[in-house]
């Protein structure tokens, strides 16, 4: 048993998890928190990864949700500029189109100033004829409208995260199951199991914090043995990556006959990423497969726009997760909202606070509110410090990638431009911590594929808690894209080679 009482034991290693447990230990408090898979398997390595206002929420009134996320948009950039970048994206419209003009420009301007906007550009009116964002879609398509949000790497955002957390003290448990957590002697008595070891622990703290996306109200029911509780409402969101349909770093958003919208997006330089769908979802999360009725309805939304239609068999990656929305009794999944609730139950001694819903881009802000009812709970500590803060390798300037970049090669004159550029939006200023004394491409040791070596493979290890090629192919890296079967093969055999003691702590 695990003798030192905690202040909290976070449940939940997704972007609310991990956000909340690093504020938390920030201000002083003991903390611990426990994932029963990898950091982001889950919802938080399922998104359309973007940093955004939300702009078809302004149709269902959710002003403050908007609000709160464009105000978000620069604090996060400057956070973490190289896993967070601006992007444009460009709004075609045409006469008899399913919004009129009219509403899509009020829509844009309470974008553009509702949310204290300092160094993105604002909107922009296009002419499809000439402007060089017309030409891979169709002539039907004579003017756009242009503006501004980010993008972000998701699965990174949230390890590091977790690494920050660890880094100030947190203890950080991947692949550590709640089995259960009860109230006894005025505190939680936690019991876990790791899922890959069978290793069982016991901790005990003084609150618990419930953040386990789609797992949320399971949580509820097994661990705390409350059979009635349903709070979640699952919306499955699916997605496609297909060859780079067009030039250019600008998005699309595309407007559907049904009311929905997707997204067609520059996707790690060679791809381009088109979704999400919107669909309930009532089975087990760690199910989730896109259905061919999504991947039919994502390829046949893009045709409508692109000259070049898009098929089923341009499509190399999908990926698809569950939203767990708050349930608000909306009749369309598309209508539920996206906001999030934080319940505090603090009836009994040992306090609970359970989170529902929630989304990337406003995650700092609910784990400051989450930290604001913990304060209630259990005492204040410390000041809110995430705002001006950086995520690991983030500390540089907000648009200083290219000098990042540019050093990085100066330092490493063996790497190509490429390889630069995805190591520091991958690591950042840490890109040299990876690297080391690293001379030449050969120092780096195995090649697995791609631009994916030993050194970096050994760094993901070390300090973000990968333990699977998976883990490193496709949530701390996106290299499963070019890394082909037989490079797969040989990481997982390297990484099962390795002796035990080398993991993150």
């Amino acid at each position: 048993m695990n003798q030192d009482v905690l202040d909290i034991f976070v449940i939940g290693g997704g972007i609310n998890g991990c956000g909340i447990a690093r504020d938390a230990v920030g201000r002083g408090y003991k903390v611990a928190l426990a994932e029963m898979n990898d950091f982001a398997s889950g919802t938080s390595s399922g998104a359309t990864k973007l940093i955004h206002g939300g702009l078809r929420y302004l149709e269902h009134y959710e002003f403050r949700l908007v609000r709160e996320s464009l105000m978000e948009r620069e604090v996060l950039w400057a956070m973490a500029p190289h896993i967070i970048w601006p992007m444009r994206f460009v709004l075609p419209y045409h006469k008899g189109g399913i919004r009129p003009a009219w509403l899509i420009r009020l829509g844009l301007f309470l974008y553009d100033h509702l949310g204290g906007r300092k160094l993105l550009p604002p909107t922009a009116t296009l002419d499809m004829r000439s402007d060089p964002a017309g030409k891979p879609l169709k002539p039907l398509f004579t003017k756009a409208f242009e503006y501004s949000d980010g993008w972000v790497d998701d699965a990174r955002m949230v390890v590091l995260n977790a690494r920050d957390a660890a880094d100030k003290g947190a203890t950080i448990l991947p692949r550590t199951k709640v089995i259960s957590a009860r109230r006894e002697g005025g505190v939680w008595i936690i019991e876990t199991r790791n899922t890959l070891t069978g290793e069982t622990g016991t901790y005990t703290s003084r609150m618990l914090v419930n953040a386990a996306g789609p797992w949320v109200d399971q949580v509820i029911r097994t661990a705390f043995g409350k059979n009635d509780a349903k709070h979640v409402r699952l919306v499955q969101g699916s997605h496609i990556v297909i060859r780079k349909k067009f030039e250019g770093e600008r998005a699309y958003f595309f407007q559907n006959p049904d009311n929905r919208i997707i997204f067609a997006i520059p996707y790690e330089r060679d791809f381009t990423l088109i979704g999400t769908t919107d669909r309930d979802f009532n089975e087990d999360p760690k199910s989730i497969q896109i259905t061919d009725e999504e991947t039919d309805y994502l390829c046949k939304a893009a045709s409508e726009y692109f000259r070049e239609p898009v098929r089923r068999e341009d499509i190399v990656w999908t990926y698809s997760a569950v939203r767990p929305l708050f349930d608000d009794g909306a009749s369309k999944a598309q209508e539920a909202t996206r906001d999030y609730v934080l319940k505090l139950e603090t009836e009994e001694a040992a306090p609970l606070l359970n989170v529902f819903g929630g989304k990337l881009t406003t995650y700092r802000r609910l784990a400051e509110h989450a930290l604001e009812k913990i304060g209630e709970a259990i005492g204040p500590k410390g000041k809110p410090w995430t705002a001006q803060s950086h995520l690991p390798g983030g500390d540089f300037a907000t648009k200083g990638y290219e000098t990042e970049v540019a050093k990085l090669k100066s330092n490493y004159g063996f790497l190509s431009d490429g390889h630069a550029r995805r190591l520091v939006r991958r690591y950042g200023t840490r890109s040299a911590v990876l690297l080391g004394n690293a001379a030449s491409i050969a120092d780096l040791g195995q090649h697995f594929g791609g631009d994916l070596y030993e050194a970096e493979v050994r760094y993901l290890i070390e300090n973000e808690w990968a333990m699977s090629a998976e883990d490193v192919l496709w949530r701390r890296t996106k290299d499963g894209l070019r890394v082909d079967e037989n490079g797969k093969r040989l990481l997982e055999e390297y990484m099962a080679a390795l002796p035990a003691g080398r993991m993150a702590g």
